[in-house]
C-alpha cells in the first residue's frame, strides 16, 4: 500500500502584542470616537490625517537610539536605502505635517487625529505593540492659555463621554521644572541629555512601581517579577532624594487631610463663580512648595509661572481642582517635551483579572512641544497637544457601563428552501433594505437547521421563512428569535415546543416589512 502524502497546514497565529477586533469592539470604539470628535469640534479643532509610515529621522530625536532605529520603532529601508518607520506616536508626524505645509494654514492651526501607532517594545498585560490614539494639538500658540485649554477640553471629553466629576482628574506638571530639579542636581548640558531621558522615564513610572521601584530605577536599576532588568539612571544618593522631594510626593504629602477635604468636597463650578479660593488651595500649596526648591533655578522658576498662570485661567473658566490639578507626579516620557504636560487618571476602582481591586489609571496625556516643529523649519513653533489612548479608555467606560462591546443585534436573515427560488428570496431581502433595514439572503448551503442556527450566531432579530407551503397561502413565517429564546425557557418538553411554537407565526408576504419593523422596535423598546 502506498504511504498516504502528510501536508503541513500553515498554523494560524496572531503576533504577540496585537489584537483581533470584533464588530462589538469596532462600533463601541466608532461610537466614542464621535463623542470625542463632537467635543473636540466643539472647540474649533479640525481634522487631518497623516500616513502610518514617515521617514525615521522625522520621528525625531526622542527615539530610543539613532544607531538602531529598530530599536523602540518597527524600522525598514525602502529602495532608495532611506529609513522609513512605522509612527510612533500622532504627534511627530503631525510636526512633519504643518512644517511641510506651514504657509497654508492659518495660525494657531488647530487639529484632530485618530489613528494606529506602533511600539517596537516587549509586550505585556494591557500593553500593545500596536494601538489606538486620539489627539488634538494646537500648533503656533506660545500662550499657556492654550495649555489650560487642553486640559479643559480633556475634562469636558471625559465628562461627555459619561466619566462623572470626581472619578477622574487631570494632572498637570510643567516639564521646566524638572529641568529645574536636574539642573540644581547636575544633569544640565548636552552630555547628560540621555541621562535626562532615563530620569524622566523612571519618575513617567511613579504610579506603576511607587516611589521606591522608581528609586531603584535612579539608581543602579531594577530587576521585574519576571527576571528581567532594567538599567537605571546611575544618580547617587543625594541626587536621588533631590529630585524625589519635588517630583515623589503626592498631594497628601503637602496638604493637610483637614485641607484635602476641605478642597475636595468643593463643588468646582460654584465654588469659582463664588470666588472661594479653597476650590484652587491645593495648587497654590503645590506651587507655593515648588518655590522653595526651585528658587535657584530659572528654569525651575519659569516652569512655576506657567503653571500659576495655567491654575488662574482654569479658575476664571470654572474648573477648580476636583477637575484639573497641578500634579508633581506627571512627567510624560517622551523628550521632545518643554513646558507644561498633563494627564487625565480616572480614580474609581474596578476589578482586576485576579478579583483583586484596581484602577485604571492614566487613559491619556500630552504637552507642549516648542521645538519639534522647529526641527523643519528655521524659527521656533510653539506647540501643545493632548492623545487619548482609545482602547484603555474604552475598556474604562466598558467598566462603568457607559460602553457596550457586545454585539448588536445583526441583519434578518432570509432563509433558503427552495434553491430554484432564489429571486423570490432576493425580492424579500430588497423590500426589507428598501425600508431601512439591515437584511440578508442566506448563501451558504445548509439545510434549514443549520440556516437557523447560522442567523442565531449572526445575532438576528428574526429570520423568514418561507417554504412550498407558505408559497401556496402567499404568506411567510416569521420566527422572533430573541422571543423564542426567552418563550423556549419556560416550555418543559418538546411536545410542548411543537405545539407552542414560541416566537414563530404567519403573516401575508405583503405585511412582511411592517411585522419586521414591529419585532425590531419592541426589541429595541
Amino acid at each position: 500500500m502506498a504511504e498516504t502524502k502528510k501536508t503541513h497546514a500553515l498554523k494560524a497565529r496572531l503576533p504577540r502584542g496585537l489584537v483581533d477586533r470584533h464588530a462589538g469592539q469596532i462600533k463601541a470604539s466608532e461610537k466614542m470616537l464621535a463623542t470625542i470628535r463632537e467635543v473636540y469640534e466643539r472647540y474649533g479643532f479640525e481634522p487631518v490625517e497623516t500616513p502610518l509610515i514617515e521617514y525615521t529621522d522625522a520621528l525625531g530625536k526622542f527615539l530610543p537610539d539613532q544607531d538602531r532605529p529598530n530599536e523602540g520603532v518597527f524600522s525598514f529601508q525602502d529602495d532608495d536605502e532611506q529609513w522609513l518607520s512605522l509612527r510612533y506616536d500622532l504627534t511627530a508626524p503631525l510636526a512633519r505635517y504643518v512644517a511641510e505645509n506651514f504657509e497654508a494654514l492659518p495660525k494657531p492651526y488647530r487639529s484632530y487625529r485618530a489613528g494606529w501607532v506602533f511600539r517596537n517594545e516587549k509586550p505585556g498585560p494591557g500593553r500593545f505593540r500596536q494601538f489606538m490614539q486620539f489627539d488634538a494639538d494646537t500648533v503656533g500658540a506660545a500662550s499657556p492659555a492654550a495649555d489650560a485649554e487642553m486640559c479643559m477640553m480633556m475634562a469636558d471629553t471625559l465628562e461627555a463621554l459619561g466619566i462623572p466629576r470626581g472619578q477622574y482628574v487631570i494632572r498637570v506638571n510643567n516639564r521646566k521644572v524638572l529641568d529645574g530639579v536636574m539642573e540644581a542636581i547636575g544633569l544640565a548640558g548636552e552630555d547628560k541629555a540621555s541621562q535626562r531621558l532615563t530620569v524622566l522615564r523612571a519618575i513617567d513610572k511613579l504610579d506603576k512601581f511607587g516611589v521606591e521601584g522608581v528609586r531603584l530605577l535612579l539608581g543602579a536599576g531594577r530587576k521585574d517579577e519576571s527576571g528581567d532588568f532594567t538599567k537605571g539612571a546611575d544618580l547617587d544618593e543625594a541626587q536621588i532624594i533631590e529630585l524625589l522631594q519635588v517630583v515623589g510626593a503626592d498631594e497628601k504629602h503637602i496638604v493637610s487631610l483637614q485641607d484635602a477635604a476641605r478642597f475636595d468636597a468643593a463643588d468646582d463650578d460654584e465654588v469659582v463663580k463664588a470666588g472661594d479660593a479653597s476650590s484652587v488651595v491645593l495648587n497654590s500649596l503645590v506651587l507655593d512648595e515648588w518655590e522653595v526648591i526651585l528658587s535657584r533655578s530659572e528654569s525651575g522658576r519659569q516652569g512655576l509661572a506657567e503653571l500659576r498662570e495655567i491654575a488662574a485661567l482654569l479658575k476664571s473658566a470654572g474648573y477648580g481642582t476636583k477637575r484639573v490639578r497641578i500634579s508633581p507626579s506627571v512627567v510624560r516620557g517622551l523628550e521632545y517635551y518643554t513646558g507644561p504636560v498633563f494627564e487625565a487618571e480616572l480614580l474609581f476602582e474596578t476589578v482586576n483579572d485576579d478579583g483583586q481591586p484596581a484602577r485604571f489609571g492614566s487613559v491619556g496625556g500630552g504637552g507642549r512641544y516648542d521645538g519639534l516643529v522647529g526641527r523643519f523649519r528655521s524659527e521656533p513653533v510653539p506647540a501643545t497637544g493632548f492623545s487619548i489612548g482609545v482602547s484603555r479608555l474604552m475598556a474604562a467606560l466598558s467598566a462603568l457601563g457607559e460602553i457596550s462591546v457586545e454585539a448588536e443585534a445583526g441583519p434578518v436573515v432570509v432563509t433558503v428552501f427552495d434553491r430554484d427560488r432564489m429571486g423570490d428570496y432576493q425580492r424579500m431581502v430588497k423590500a426589507l433594505r428598501d425600508a431601512g433595514i439591515r437584511a440578508e439572503l442566506y448563501l451558504g448551503g445548509s439545510g434549514p437547521k443549520a440556516q437557523l442556527k447560522y442567523a442565531d450566531r449572526r445575532n438576528s432579530p428574526c429570520v423568514i421563512i418561507q417554504g412550498g407551503d407558505e408559497l401556496a397561502k402567499g404568506v411567510v413565517q416569521i420566527k422572533d428569535l430573541a422571543a423564542g429564546k426567552a418563550a423556549a425557557a419556560s416550555v418543559s418538553d418538546n411536545a410542548a415546543w411543537r405545539e407552542e411554537r414560541p416566537g414563530q407565526f404567519e403573516v401575508p408576504e405583503a405585511e412582511l416589512v411592517a411585522a419586521v419593523r414591529g419585532i425590531i422596535e419592541g426589541a429595541r423598546a
